[in-house]
């Protein structure tokens, strides 16, 4: 299904925006993940969701303005080859930042021949993604500190860039995770704050608080962004119910301008 534009904004109503973010990419967690990691550049956002290269290139359109784009190589109706060059073609001035689990040295240097203002891996730990993300709005260009340093100590043949495979579902109890940790985690990867995760779930605020160390552990993260990076990245299979509210698009079309109001760090909301 091609989403149709929608926007949220980061910050004060009274303060003018001055940097507008397109996130492409085909799950929901993943953008609101990636929605939640821009509040913490402490400056007023307004960011744009797409779940499809289509619906990117709508919002470009729409909104020539943008200053910055995140997007993941693998959107449902676009190959790895032809995404930034799509997007490129719009005549855009705005960065193009790869965000995505194929990571491997051959991809991430065909991204960077190709345009690509940088390239973070879904693997990648929230200091990294800030890191990249304030070098990439200097004016600068980030490239995987693991494929810099190969490049440095032996330049080879630039190898084929690899092909997405399917992915494999995970389940909780693969991991080690109880069927109510993996309610608590659908709710987390959602953004809920710990007392709402409590309040929904009925559970006592030092048990939300229990079983998310516990998530933490289990998927070897420090907090929710990285938590939301592992899900996709393990291809972890989330409660149906819960994770089909959790993929509900916030639709609206390209002109009506709705605005959905989330909070960022060090900012009040309107």
């Amino acid at each position: 299904m091609v989403q149709e534009p929608s926007v949220k904004r980061l910050a004060l109503a009274t303060v003018e925006l001055n940097l507008k973010v397109l996130i492409a990419d085909e799950h929901a967690l993943m953008r609101e993940a990636l929605t939640n990691a821009l509040a913490d550049l402490g400056r007023p956002v307004a960011v744009l969701e797409a779940d499809s290269l289509q619906a990117a290139l709508a919002h470009l359109a729409a909104h020539p303005d943008t200053a910055l784009v995140l997007v993941d190589l693998q959107l449902p109706d676009a190959s790895d080859g032809n995404v930034l060059a799509r997007l490129r073609a719009t005549g855009s001035k705005a960065p193009i930042v790869i965000v995505s689990a194929a990571d491997k040295r051959a991809t991430v240097l065909a991204a960077l021949a190709g345009g690509a203002a940088g390239f973070i891996s879904k693997r990648s730990n929230s200091a990294v993604l800030m890191g990249a993300l304030r070098l990439v709005l200097a004016g600068g260009a980030y490239v995987p500190s693991e494929v810099l340093r190969e490049e440095m100590a032996s330049p080879r043949p630039p190898e084929r860039p690899e092909v997405p495979v399917a992915t494999h579902w995970r389940s909780g109890r693969e991991l080690g995770l109880t069927p109510r940790q993996m309610d608590v985690l659908v709710l987390l990867v959602q953004g809920k704050p710990t007392k709402v995760i409590s309040r929904q779930l009925n559970l006592a605020t030092g048990t939300v608080k229990t079983h998310t160390a516990a998530i933490f552990r289990a998927l070897g993260v420090a907090n929710r962004t990285e938590a939301v990076f592992a899900v996709s990245r393990l291809g972890i299979q989330l409660p149906p119910a819960m994770r089909d509210a959790s993929e509900t698009g916030h639709a609206s079309s390209p002109s009506a301008g709705n605005l959905r109001f989330l909070p960022a760090a060090g900012l009040a909301t309107a």
